[in-house]
């Protein structure tokens, strides 16, 4: 397919995509304040401006291979996102495949009618991330406060729909946040669930849920977390939190040289636990307890607790942006049922059937599902 022809139908060009890739590239450098490696990404993009004007004259250029080095020294630094990267390549062939991951996840915003025609005859229970999907990914975790638009939307949300936040974050942390009480918080990676603590009559079975399955693992968590916390004294940046049963070591702050240190010094600890694992998401290190539970299971629970297991008149909406969330997105394919919805704003191998690009377009997402079940209600009655 000529550039021309992918433009007439709306496909992006190889070009376009690799330069989305490295868009991603700077953007991540340039948070690890990075002088050598944010000239790379320059040098980079300079040398993709230049194959763009190229093939704007009808002749093919290849990325310049002085740039390359740059980026895969970046796909190194970032193991959490290097496989992805890595698959896609900078300049290896796989343009395609790109095309095809953004045609198999178009945004819920485009295909809304898509997705509240499913909802017919059904229930919809909305289940939401938090950080990077209610609220921006910052620096600082402490700091991640979403907007009172956004806490509006949500309230509004839970008003017609049971809502859940399930998150990584302790959960009375992720209320500090939220501040909303009618809403079921899963936090913890879905391990200490709570039910609302104001139920309104049409989510009357939510009240009085608590469930914790990882109880026993309570002293153990607080030993690793005592223990990174003293180790990572040491590395400038780096931040211990404690998530009650799980321990969350950031490094978004980090020097990108100290990134190998922080993992070293994570997996280190973790061997000392065999009853601990060890995951990564966003810029962080987690250490779980090694039993079955996940997002995906919390997913379950909840369904459960509302009385819809086994239902199908249900439709589950489940809107994050971790590979965390992935769990949840996997169990609402496996179910053949449900709309998993990734927040990026780069392709990415997910599990989830739709996307939306930032907290903003989350925002803007439920406040057209409230709108679309006002006017629905509304017709209902005439």
């Amino acid at each position: 397919m000529s550039g021309f022809t992918r433009a007439r139908a709306g496909v992006p060009s190889p070009f376009h995509l690799r330069l989305m890739m490295v868009e991603a590239n700077g953007h991540v450098e340039r948070e690890g304040k990075n002088g050598a490696s944010y000239q790379g990404w320059i040098s980079t993009r300079n040398s993709l401006a230049t194959e763009r004007k190229d093939l704007h004259h009808g002749t093919k250029a290849n990325v310049s291979r002085a740039a390359a080095p740059h980026v895969r020294a970046w796909v190194r630094l970032v193991p959490a996102r290097g496989a992805t990267w890595r698959r896609a390549g900078l300049a290896s062939g796989d343009d395609v495949g790109r095309v095809q991951d953004i045609v198999r996840h178009p945004s819920a915003l485009s295909k809304f009618e898509q997705i509240v025609a499913a909802s017919k005859g059904k229930k919809i229970v909305m289940f939401l991330d938090y950080d990077g999907t209610l609220s921006p990914i910052v620096d600082d975790p402490d700091s991640a406060f979403m907007s009172d638009t956004m806490r509006r939307a949500v309230r509004s949300a839970a008003k017609h729909f049971p809502t859940a936040i399930v998150s990584g974050r302790c959960r009375d942390k992720v209320f500090e946040f939220v501040k909303l009480a009618e809403l079921y918080y899963a936090g913890s990676h879905g391990m200490d669930i709570k039910g609302p603590a104001k139920a309104s009559s049409r989510h009357a079975k939510a009240k009085g849920v608590l469930f914790q399955p990882a109880s026993e693992f309570l002293p153990m968590i607080e030993e690793v977390h005592e223990r990174l916390e003293e180790e990572m004294k040491s590395i400038p940046g780096a931040k211990v939190e404690n998530n009650k049963f799980c321990v969350s070591v950031h490094f978004r702050c980090v020097d990108e040289k100290s990134w190998g240190a922080v993992a070293e010094t994570v997996r280190r600890v973790v061997r000392e636990f065999p009853r601990l694992r060890l995951s990564q998401g966003r810029m962080v290190f987690e250490v779980r307890p090694t039993i079955k539970w996940d997002k995906g299971k919390a997913l379950e629970f909840l369904l459960d607790s509302l009385g819809f297991a086994d239902c199908s008149d249900v439709l589950p909406v489940y809107i994050g942006d971790d590979r965390t969330d992935e769990d949840a997105f996997k169990v609402l394919r496996r179910r053949g049922q449900g709309v998993g919805i990734l927040v990026s704003k780069h392709p990415k191998e997910t599990s989830a059937s739709f996307s939306l690009q930032e907290p903003a377009e989350v925002m803007e997402f439920l406040l057209r599902l409230v709108e679309w079940k006002r006017l629905s209600r509304a017709r209902l009655r005439l």
